[in-house]
């Protein structure tokens, strides 16, 4: 009978789904006559609010479930959609909604690099918000008029946070961490075995913040036409609980009106009547009107592998070695490709996934095709082991890259279940430690050694890789690694890596050294999302989940415990940092 109730539900499910599926297909082909067509005075509209994704993985609901509730544009949609726009005599201007986006500072970099160029066109750009956050405000400066709304605010304060510290909560339910590792600077372990930071962490985490405040504050004055100084004073004396009126004074802001007058201004700007709706166009919509697509129909091109994520060994989600190696080795056999430019946007994770990826890119290698890597935001711990092969190395100067260490982190759970519980073991073993390390009793003296043996020789494996990969000695690698994070102006500096330069840098190079066109490109893994984007929305997916309470947020959450309880106990990784 259980068998049979199992069996029908499942069958139902799948007819469900089927015919979700079914109705988006009838969607996509009924919507031919009203798909969204680019009018005359028309501008592009990015919603710059919620998580900024690089690009939607063809795994991850939840990312495509976030752009469909927030209409939050991807990384790569804005950057395609600004470059094919600059030509077209359709797309007048940029409209900039800044509303609180959350994404890593490289992104904005590369956002605003490409706004930069987009500009050179002759199109205008125009900013709008209710309150400026410091990320967004930034790239707002490179609009020709920075609008506030007469009772909003910017806020302008540097670069700070705080990081939390769990050896406190730990320690009064009985619950010890069992730390491996090598590297003075490896600090993803400390929240778990300190109350505090260590100095060594204060130094890095200072180091770069710095600089990354520098980049920031450099960016701001020489868009508002200000000096870097007055930027520095503003940003220590709370400028976000002045008047309105005080930031036009200071020059952070041109106009104050509401939204509604917004839109008139933005009417102007477009030529349009006080009675004509606004004609903007997001990324995605944009680039499905314009038909701009990777597939170049089997012709020879440069492939873009996205590699975006934690790494992981198995899973859906992230960067999984697994099908990143399968990737990788599917492209080196294809005759098509002529080279490939490895899009690296991770704080690390899986060492042993790590060195899977590591193989396959050599693999890629030895077929006579050049391989370069852009970092994103990250390409720190897995994520430098995985790009430090490759012939040339592209960073943003923002990019925080390095970290190269490796630790082992296993929880000590008998203070909690034997002590407090009352919970208590008998092990029968044919040999010492047949049982292995099971986290429900502390490790043995041997067992740690043979962990921290096991953690040094990947830690050597690592730096054996970079020296390899960099034409470095091991011994200089060594130097600059102990966990230490570097962003890539200095990571250039170090020979880590070999040009500061955007995605777009590093296409340009391979395609200059490939004698082709910059557009014969293909991005991979290929992402399908808009039919599952409409399922989603007529099924009211979105709806039933924030009803279950199970909102993109809480789900980010979620998937986080989830990665801790199922990661491989050895990791080469950071902690991401997002600027808002």
């Amino acid at each position: 009978m259980l068998g049979t109730m199992a069996g029908l539900w499942v069958a139902l499910f799948l007819l469900f789904f089927a015919g979700m599926l079914a109705l988006g297909i009838a969607i996509g082909k009924g919507s031919g006559d009203s798909m969204v067509k680019v009018e005359k005075h028309s501008a592009l509209y990015f919603d710059l609010s919620g998580e900024v994704a690089e690009r939607v993985q063809p795994a991850d609901f939840m990312q495509l479930l976030q752009q469909a509730e927030n209409n939050t544009p991807t990384l790569e949609d804005m950057l395609l959609a600004l470059k094919a726009a600059a030509d077209d005599d359709k797309i007048e201007g940029l409209y900039l909604n800044c509303s609180g986006a959350a994404m890593g500072m490289a992104a904005r970099e590369e956002l605003l690099e490409a706004i930069y160029a987009f500009q050179e066109s002759g199109k205008w750009v125009y900013a709008y918000s209710d309150n400026y956050g410091e990320g967004d405000y930034m790239i707002a400066t490179t609009a020709d008029c920075v609008a506030l709304n007469p009772v909003g605010s910017i806020d302008i304060h540097g670069l700070g946070g705080m990081s939390p510290f769990f050896k406190g909560l730990l320690d009064k339910v009985g619950i010890k961490m069992q730390i491996i590792k090598v590297g003075t600077y490896k600090s993803a372990v400390e929240p778990f075995i300190l109350t505090s930071m260590s100095e060594p962490a204060k130094e890095q985490m200072q180091q770069y913040l710095d600089s990354i405040w520098s980049y920031m504050s450099a960016t701001m004055a020489d868009n508002r036409g200000l000096s870097v100084d007055s930027i520095r004073a503003m940003a220590s004396q709370m400028i976000s609980t002045r008047q309105a009126e005080t930031f036009i004074a200071d020059g952070l802001a041109d106009t104050l009106v509401y939204r509604r007058q917004s839109d008139d201004i933005l009417r102007d700007y477009l030529g349009l009547d006080a009675d004509k709706d606004l004609r903007l166009v997001t990324p995605a919509d944009y680039l499905t009107a314009k038909n701009i697509i990777n597939d170049k129909g089997g012709s020879d091109h440069i492939a873009i592998l996205y590699a975006i994520g934690d790494i992981s060994d198995s899973g859906k989600e992230g960067i999984v070695g697994p099908d990143m190696v399968g990737n990788i080795v599917s492209l080196a056999n294809d005759d098509h490709v002529k080279g490939m430019v490895f899009r690296v946007n991770s704080p690390g994770g899986s060492a042993f996934a790590s060195e899977q990826i590591w193989e396959a890119l050599e693999y890629f290698k030895s077929k006579g095709k050049p391989l370069y890597v852009s970092m994103g935001d990250y390409a720190a711990s897995g994520g430098y082991y995985i790009s430090c092969g490759a012939d040339s190395i592209f960073a943003d100067r923002t990019t925080i890259t390095g970290s190269i260490g490796v630790f082992g982190m296993i929880p000590d759970l008998s203070g909690l279940v034997t002590d407090k519980l009352g919970v208590t073991f008998t092990t029968v073993e044919t040999n010492p430690n047949a049982a292995g390390i099971n986290g429900l009793e502390p490790m043995t003296p041997a067992q740690h050694a043979a962990m921290q043996q096991s953690v040094d020789n990947i830690y050597e494996l690592f730096t054996s890789r970079v020296a390899q990969g960099r034409g470095l000695s091991q011994d200089y690698v060594k130097s600059i690694a102990e966990g230490r994070v570097w962003v890539g102006t200095s990571a250039l500096r170090l020979g880590l890596v070999d040009a500061i330069g955007s995605l777009e840098t590093a296409v340009y190079a391979m395609a200059y050294d490939l004698d082709l066109n910059e557009t014969d490109v293909v991005r991979y893994p290929k992402t399908e999302s808009n039919i599952w984007e409409q399922v989603i929305r007529q099924a009211g997916g979105i709806d039933q989940l924030k009803a279950a309470g199970y909102d993109a947020e809480t789900m980010r959450y979620i998937n986080t415990v989830r990665r801790i309880t199922t990661a491989n106990p050895i990791q080469a990784r950071i902690e991401p940092i997002i600027f808002k």
